[in-house]
C-alpha cells in the first residue's frame, strides 16, 4: 500500500535535492561576484589614493627642482622638474579614468587641473626669471608668497580627494567583509545540505536494498507458504468431500428420523386419541345414564377421569401442534402484523365471552415472516395473557412495537411470574403456576420459542407477580 508514495517521494526529493544544490551554486556564484565585485571597489580605491599620492609626489618633485635651480641656478636640478611636468598630464589623465563614475572626483579633478597648471606656469616663470634676471627678483617673487597659496591649495584639493576615498575605502571594507562572510556562511550551508543529501540517498539505497534482500527472502517464504497452502487446500479438499459425505449420510439419518417422527405423530394422533375417546365416553355415558346408581362420591370420580381424559386430549394436541411448528416449511413474506394480531384478538374474545377483555393493538405495523406460523405464536401469548388475567376484573392486553428495544412485546395485567424462574419459561412442561389456579399444558410458550426461533429471532420476557408480564420477539430484520 506505500510502495506507491515511497517511489513518488524519491524522485520528488531528488528533483528537490538537485533545484537546492543548483539554488546553492548560484547563490555561492553571487557571493562570491558580490565578493569580487567589493574587493575590487576596495583595490580601485586604493588606486585612486596612490594616483593621489603620485601625482602629489610629482608636484613636490617639481617643486623641488626648481628651488633647486633657483638656489643654484644649475640645470642639473631641472630634473625632477622636467620628469615630473612630463608625467604630470597622463597621471592626472589616468585619475580621471579612474574616478570617471564619480561626480565629486571629476569636480575636484578640473580645480586640481587649474590649480596644478597655475603652479606649474609660476614655476617656470621662476625658471625663466632665474635665467634672465638676477637672484634679488627671483627672490622677490618667492616671497610674494603665491606659490605657497597654489601648494596649500593643491594639497587641500588632494586631502579632501583622499578623505573622500578613504571613506569610500571604509565602506568597501566592510562589504568586503561582509561578503567574504555571507560566501563562507552559504558555502559551509551548500557543503551542509550537500552533505545531507549525500547521507539520505546512501540511507535510501541501503534500506531500499535492504528491502530488496527482505522482499526475496519474504518471496521464498511466499513460495514454500503457497506450496504448505495448496497441501492444505488439498486436505481442506478431501475433508470437505468427507464432511459431504457425512452430511449427505445424516441428512438421509434426518430424514429417516423426520419420516419416524411423522409416524409418530400418526400414532399420537389416532393410536392414542381412540383409547381416550373410548374412556371419555363410557365415563359420559356412567354419569348421564347411571346418575341415580351412583352416589356422589361416584360421580365425582367420574367427573375426575373425565377432565383427566380431556387434559390428556389438550396435551396430545399441544405437542402435535408443537411437532408440525418443528417440521412445517417456513414461508418468508412482508405482512401486516397489527391485522394478524386483531384477527386472533377477535377470536379470542368471542371465545371468552364472560370475561371483560380489552386488546390495545399498535396499528399498522408489519413484519417479515410466515403469517400462519406467527398466527400461532400470536395466539399462545394473547391466549396466556387472557389466561392469567382471568383472576383479574377486567383484563388488559396490549400489543406493540418497542423502540428501545427493537422488538414488538405482548403486555398484560396478569398474575405476571417470579423472574427468579424466568430461564424456565420457554421450555415444555416447565409451568410456573399450578394446575388449580391456571389450567394449561405447559407447551404454549415453548411453541412460541420454536416459532421465533425457526424466524432467526429472540425471545424474552419479564414479569412481576401480581403485576402482569411483558413478552418482547423479533423476526430478523424490521424497516422502522
Amino acid at each position: 500500500m506505500n510502495s506507491k508514495p515511497s517511489r513518488l517521494l524519491v524522485p520528488a526529493l531528488l528533483v528537490f535535492a538537485a533545484v537546492v544544490v543548483a539554488l546553492n551554486a548560484w547563490l555561492g556564484f553571487r557571493a562570491i561576484q558580490s565578493l569580487h565585485d567589493s574587493e575590487y571597489a576596495v583595490a580601485h580605491t586604493w588606486q585612486v589614493i596612490n594616483q593621489v599620492e603620485s601625482i602629489m609626489s610629482s608636484t613636490k618633485d617639481a617643486e623641488t627642482g626648481s628651488r633647486g635651480f633657483l638656489i643654484t641656478g644649475e640645470d642639473r636640478y631641472l630634473e625632477p622638474y622636467t620628469t615630473a611636468r612630463r608625467e604630470l598630464p597622463s597621471k592626472l589623465d589616468h585619475f580621471a579614468s579612474l574616478t570617471s563614475d564619480n561626480p565629486f572626483h571629476a569636480r575636484q579633478l578640473t580645480e586640481l587641473r587649474a590649480v596644478m597648471e597655475q603652479r606649474l606656469d609660476l614655476l617656470q616663470q621662476g625658471i625663466d626669471l632665474r635665467r634672465t634676471s638676477d637672484r634679488d627678483t627671483v627672490r622677490a617673487m618667492i616671497l610674494t608668497g603665491t606659490g605657497k597659496a597654489e601648494m596649500d591649495h593643491l594639497r587641500r584639493i588632494a586631502d579632501t580627494i583622499e578623505a573622500e576615498e578613504r571613506r569610500l575605502l571604509a565602506i568597501r571594507t566592510e562589504a568586503a567583509d561582509r561578503d567574504n562572510r555571507r560566501a563562507h556562511y552559504i558555502i559551509a550551508l551548500a557543503s551542509a545540505l550537500d552533505l545531507f543529501f549525500i547521507a539520505f540517498l546512501f540511507r535510501y539505497f541501503a534500506t531500499e536494498r535492504a528491502m530488496r534482500l527482505a522482499a526475496e527472502i519474504d518471496a521464498e517464504h511466499l513460495a514454500v507458504a503457497r506450496e504448505e497452502a495448496e497441501q492444505k487446500t488439498k486436505e481442506v479438499r478431501s475433508l470437505n468431500e468427507l464432511l459431504e459425505q457425512r452430511v449427505k449420510e445424516r441428512t438421509q439419518e434426518l430424514e429417516t428420523i423426520n419420516r419416524e417422527l411423522e409416524a409418530f405423530s400418526y400414532s399420537v394422533s389416532h393410536d392414542l386419541r381412540a383409547p381416550l375417546r373410548t374412556i371419555d365416553g363410557f365415563s359420559l355415558a356412567l354419569e348421564e345414564d347411571y346418575q341415580d346408581i351412583v352416589d356422589a362420591t361416584g360421580r365425582d370420580y367420574i367427573h375426575r377421569v373425565r377432565s383427566g381424559v380431556q387434559r390428556m386430549g389438550q396435551l396430545i394436541d399441544a405437542l402435535l401442534q408443537l411437532s408440525r411448528i418443528t417440521r412445517a416449511e417456513i414461508t418468508q413474506e412482508r405482512f401486516n402484523i397489527s391485522e394478524l394480531a386483531e384477527s386472533v384478538a377477535s377470536i379470542l374474545k368471542e371465545e371468552n365471552p364472560g370475561q371483560d377483555i380489552v386488546f390495545t393493538i399498535e396499528q399498522n405495523l408489519e413484519a417479515d415472516g410466515d403469517p400462519r406460523i406467527i398466527r400461532v405464536a400470536l395466539e399462545n401469548l394473547f391466549g396466556n395473557s387472557i389466561k392469567f388475567s382471568s383472576k383479574k376484573p377486567n383484563t388488559r392486553v396490549q400489543f406493540g412495537w418497542d423502540p428501545g428495544k427493537k422488538a414488538y412485546f405482548v403486555k398484560d395485567n396478569g398474575a405476571g411470574f417470579d423472574m427468579f424462574y424466568a430461564n424456565k419459561l420457554f421450555n415444555a412442561f416447565n409451568r410456573l403456576h399450578g394446575d388449580k389456579d391456571f389450567r394449561g399444558s405447559g407447551i404454549g410458550l415453548a411453541t412460541v420459542a420454536r416459532i421465533i426461533h425457526r424466524h432467526h429471532g429472540t425471545l424474552s420476557g419479564e414479569g412481576i407477580v401480581g403485576h402482569g408480564a411483558t413478552f418482547w420477539f423479533t423476526l430478523g430484520l424490521r424497516d422502522d
